[in-house]
């Protein structure tokens, strides 16, 4: 993504244990689709909406360690220990946790509020129609059925949110807030942009794509989420720290 390196050559604990973690967890679902006939981790620890009859409340943060692809993985990690490194070296572990879980969940959140405008109608349509208070697992697969009107909203209640990418955006932000003029090169640009434009352009970027497509199998919005909880917190600790940044 670029060829910043942070400040320090070594990778602290925090940042080195997040994506160790986070490989394991690729490994052991590939390990699970191939010996456990097809199981995917995805659809136990993946997040899904809060009105889907496969939710479970540890979703809000497993989701955030599983992946869908090597790629997929790969790239949140690499942005993770290219920014992320920098950051725990000038925080320290602690905070920069801190920080890590709460622009993961803020943009889960973010991604949840989102989902909740969009799938009202269409959930409350389908309980007036059936008749049910709730969602349940054999109302579900009924949706799932082809011709079923309301298949759109069974395909959104039986696929999971997974991946880094709220908190990655939130670590982005923070990199941009406080090493705004570091040059950063970015393929396929062959000259330098400072890291503040990087940040506004990603932003914009993620809010327009949210926008224009709207059902995308990619959740824009909780990376939009990542970084407003995370330029919120920043501008919490630097008023109540001094020095902060």
């Amino acid at each position: 993504m670029n060829l910043y390196f942070g400040r320090t050559s070594s990778t602290p604990p925090v940042v080195r244990n997040l994506i160790i973690i986070n490989v394991v967890m690729l490994v052991a679902n590939y390990a699970f689709q191939y010996l456990a006939r097809g199981v995917n981790l995805n659809f136990y620890l993946g997040m899904f909406y809060f009105q889907s009859p496969l939710f479970k409340p540890w979703q809000i943060v497993t989701h955030m360690f599983m992946h869908g692809s090597f790629f997929h993985l790969f790239f949140n990690m690499w942005a993770l220990w290219i920014f992320g490194k920098t950051l725990e070296s000038v925080w320290g572990s602690k905070r920069f946790l801190i920080y890590f879980f709460v622009t993961g969940l803020g943009a889960m959140f973010f991604h949840m509020m989102v989902n909740t405008i969009q799938l009202a109608p269409e959930i409350a349509a389908v309980k007036e129609f059936y008749s049910v208070d709730r969602i349940n697992l054999t109302l579900l697969n009924e949706l799932l059925q082809p011709g079923n009107q309301f298949n759109a909203v069974g395909n959104a209640l039986r696929i999971p949110t997974v991946g880094a990418s709220g908190a990655v955006f939130g670590v982005l932000l923070a990199f941009g807030m406080l090493f705004p003029n570091t040059p950063l090169f970015i393929i396929p640009f062959p000259f330098p942009i400072k890291a503040k434009w990087l940040v506004i352009g990603y932003g914009a970027l993620e809010i327009y794509l949210g926008f224009s497509q709207p059902g995308s199998n990619i959740a824009h919005f909780a990376h939009v989420g990542g970084m407003v909880f995370g330029f919120i917190l920043i501008k919490y600790w630097n008023k109540f720290t001094r020095n902060f940044y």
